[in-house]
């Protein structure tokens, strides 16, 4: 039996002797092939005015998928569940990159309302609820961990039955993080099925099945880490899916095959602060979901103070691949504060909307001239040349516009000068993230981080 290293390697362990050396960026590309078939931060309360924005919780609109499949072949159903405390990497990326492959995903609250609040406190917007999907039939059911959101899964009876309906059937399910141990083990969904899941949960599974890779396969299981390795999970679930033309095209486009150096920097000055560091992240509709949730997420967990505000009328932003979010406050009320970084998130529409906003664009050039740090991912550079703020600065940004920059840095994920960090967005987004711990608190606290996230991260 053949086997693999995947491109996120454990940062605490050595894979099993049956796992050997295959890259996401290797070919053959096929994954199937060599397989054996804490912590909800609130944001603190800041002087600012008081307002009462919209939430608008509208149908998802049907999305055109990034890569089509045949017509004549039916779309692939696939059924993702949500619920309080979810962990919102696992669950966000498992919906871009699945989306992206062409299949009809649907998001389920198994709550009892459609808004709900993930473990590092962002709102996500199910499509529908779990009753709704209690009679259909899905090629894949795929569960996010996190805590308590993978107890919330196992004692929600409608998913239990679906999944196993799902198993008996012999059709694709998979779980990650928590969900393995704490969700599809009591269900009795383990059974002869090698298993990972998060180091925190290895102890509850069976020794002689569980197994230390960052992703498994075996038989219709697929099981993963945690959401350092999201990325792992969700193309094997394509692979296994579409086939491995399809997955390699998902890893191509969101950065995955890239095998850039990790960070660069240029006029290196300290980031440490005095204060709690306070960080904007403005969304619109259309940006890149994977990036916001994935820098909310990991700042979060290193403890600092995260705003969301919306650029838009309604708090409810429509990211690129179809995930609502509901923001934590609209970009006026937030501009009232003073923040100690600013990030853009990429997404093309996502960062002409953000580019239209007067506030925010007043907002960057005050912190820019006030010598305090901002940054952007993916094409939101872009925006930040068009504004004139990336005089004098190295940078890199996603492949479509880094051409567009006056001074860019190619064959890198990360760029940092001065005051600024760039990224190229999508799958670099936990290494930038992680790259802004590491400058706001140490490369001590980045570590401590990305060991959480079962992410191997260097230094």
């Amino acid at each position: 039996m053949k086997s693999f290293s995947p491109i996120f390697s454990l940062p605490t362990s050595n894979p099993p002797a049956s796992v050997s050396a295959f890259t996401f960026h290797s070919l053959p590309f096929s994954l199937h092939a060599q397989i054996q078939n804490p912590k909800t931060q609130k944001n603190p309360t800041l002087n600012k005015r008081s307002s009462n924005p919209t939430i608008d919780i509208s149908p998802t609109p049907v999305l055109t998928p990034t890569i089509s499949p045949p017509s004549s072949v039916p779309p692939k159903k696939v059924l993702v569940p949500i619920g309080f405390g979810t962990e919102e990497m696992e669950a966000v990326i498992i919906i871009a990159i699945l989306r992206r492959a062409g299949a009809a995903v649907t998001v389920a609250s198994v709550e009892e309302q459609l808004v709900v609040e993930a473990s590092a406190g962002t709102k996500l917007v199910a499509e529908a609820f779990i009753s709704d999907c209690s009679s259909q039939t899905f090629d894949l059911v795929a569960l996010p961990g996190g805590m308590p959101g993978s107890a919330r899964l196992r004692d929600c009876k409608i998913l239990q039955e679906i999944t196993t309906k799902q198993a008996e059937q012999k059709r694709l399910y998979g779980a990650i993080c928590a969900a393995p141990a704490v969700t599809l083990l009591p269900w009795g969904l383990l059974k002869r099925k090698q298993t990972t899941c998060h180091p925190a949960f290895m102890g509850k599974l069976s020794q002689f099945w569980a197994v230390k890779s960052n992703f498994q396969v075996s038989g219709e299981l697929t099981t993963s880490r945690g959401p350092g390795t999201s990325f792992e999970f969700a193309v094997s679930l394509v692979e296994q899916l579409f086939g491995e033309s399809v997955a390699k095209e998902v890893c191509d486009s969101t950065l995955l095959s890239s095998d850039d150096v990790r960070e660069e920097e240029f006029n290196e000055v300290s980031w440490s602060l005095d204060n709690t560091p306070r960080v904007l992240i403005p969304l619109a509709n259309g940006c890149e979901e994977v990036e916001v949730v994935t820098i909310i997420d990991i700042l979060r967990r290193a403890n600092a103070y995260v705003t969301v505000a919306s650029v838009e009328k309604s708090l409810q932003i429509l990211g690129s691949n179809g995930t609502k979010i509901i923001a934590d406050n609209t970009i006026s009320a937030a501009s009232e504060s003073i923040y100690d970084l600013i990030i853009l998130a990429g997404g093309i529409s996502g960062a002409e909307r953000l580019h239209k906003s007067r506030i925010l664009k007043k907002l960057l050039k005050e912190q820019v001239s006030a010598g305090r740090f901002f940054g952007a991912l993916g094409s939101s550079p872009a925006i930040l040349q068009k504004q004139g703020l990336l005089k004098e600065k190295r940078v890199t940004a996603h492949p479509s516009v880094i051409s567009t920059l006056s001074d860019s840095v190619n064959g890198t994920q990360v760029v940092i000068d001065g005051r600024l960090i760039t990224s190229k967005g999508l799958s670099t987004a936990t290494n930038f993230a992680l790259s802004i711990v590491s400058k706001l608190f140490g490369k001590a606290r980045a570590r401590s981080v990305a060991e959480g996230l079962v992410f191997k991260y260097p230094g």
